[in-house]
């Protein structure tokens, strides 16, 4: 392992210079900090994370709690995370993922021992127990995620309630006057995902002020229920002619439950789902949609993180809530409804 004596020596220059060269914690001439650097990358040092907490109080880590729920879809989940993974690396830090179902618990312990640097926070929920320790701890932390009150912590989100009213306002000047909507699970809804209800609670009144017909259910999370609850959905319902999903594994689902009625988008049936383009692209998914945008939305949490961490007095500044407006994903899933089914 190569060690700053090592550094010093290929340098020149005192252990104690190439210390200070490589902390940053004292004036070093810019002549000898380049040396001293350049030492350093020859011999491919890494520097010691322990060592260096103990020498700056920084960790260089990031930790990020998130849960894979049964009921949600993992690959939409996994998309979140990589949002925020990879952008961590990209400013330098690494990402410690903690997974445990107590999550007061684990972020406690991380913060509290000083693990991490900051944290983000994924599974968000209306009333989430951990937002009352991440306001008091002393490292800054972020939202992936709108709970009930943001206040006193940074927050970046999709508007799921202006998402629901493109989706309806999209179809209604198509022609379509009956609609179907597809949620997540209800135990998402159960255990505080607000996302749920607010996009469903926007699309059933905008449904109303435009006069349009809309029967909405919760969906199921894998297969092959969630095959079974979508054909008992287009069964029960018949002259339906549009369909919105705010359920991933109904998305990825609905290419085959199409196919096998013999049914196409948009010929039969127009289709808006709300999905990132990564997702329609992992499941060669055919249908417009919502962009969620996790990437995004991950990327913004942990800049915003960094930022809290690295510039000094941005902890005191007043914090962010960010909902990205929604964008819909044009991919020839939506048309006039056919001549019988036009109002």
């Amino acid at each position: 392992m190569v060690t700053i004596g090592d550094i010093a020596r290929a340098a020149g220059v005192s252990r104690s210079t190439a210390s200070y060269a490589l902390s940053g914690k004292r004036s070093i001439s810019a002549e000898v900090r380049q040396r001293v650097a350049d030492a350093a990358q020859e011999l491919g040092y890494t520097p010691n994370a322990g060592a260096r907490a103990l020498a700056t109080s920084e960790t260089m880590v990031i930790g990020l709690l998130a849960r894979f729920h049964e009921d949600e879809f993992a690959p939409a989940m996994l998309q979140y995370m990589l949002g925020v993974s990879d952008t961590a690396r990209e400013l330098g830090y690494d990402t410690l993922l903690v997974t445990e179902a107590d999550g007061t618990r684990a972020l406690r312990r991380i913060t509290g021992s000083r693990m991490v640097d900051g944290v983000v926070l994924l599974n968000v929920a209306q009333d989430d127990a951990r937002l009352p320790l991440l306001r008091s701890a002393p490292q800054p932390g972020a939202l992936v995620g709108l709970p009930g009150d943001p206040s006193g912590i940074d927050v970046f989100d999709l508007d799921f309630e202006a998402a629901g009213r493109l989706m309806v306002d999209h179809m209604y000047r198509l022609g379509h006057r009956e609609l179907l909507l597809v949620s997540q699970p209800e135990n998402v809804v159960e255990r505080g995902g607000a996302y749920v209800w607010r996009l469903q609670d926007a699309v059933v009144q905008q449904a109303r002020a435009r006069g349009i017909q809309l029967h909405a259910v919760f969906g199921e999370s894998r297969q092959p229920a969630v095959g079974r609850s979508l054909n008992a959905l287009l069964d029960a319902h018949p002259t339906a002619t549009g369909l919105l999903l705010n359920n991933e594994a109904a998305a990825a689902a609905l290419p085959s439950v199409l196919h096998a009625r013999g049914q196409e988008a948009p010929r039969d049936l127009s289709v808006i789902g709300r999905y990132s383009d990564e997702f329609a692209r992992t499941f060669s998914l055919p249908f417009s949609s919502i962009e969620s945008a996790p990437d995004l939305l991950g990327e913004m949490a942990v800049r915003q993180l960094v930022r809290r961490i690295t510039t000094p007095g941005a902890r005191d500044e007043p914090h962010v809530l960010r909902l990205l407006p929604p964008e819909l994903v044009d991919r020839g899933s939506t048309a006039l409804p056919a001549p019988a089914n036009r109002a």
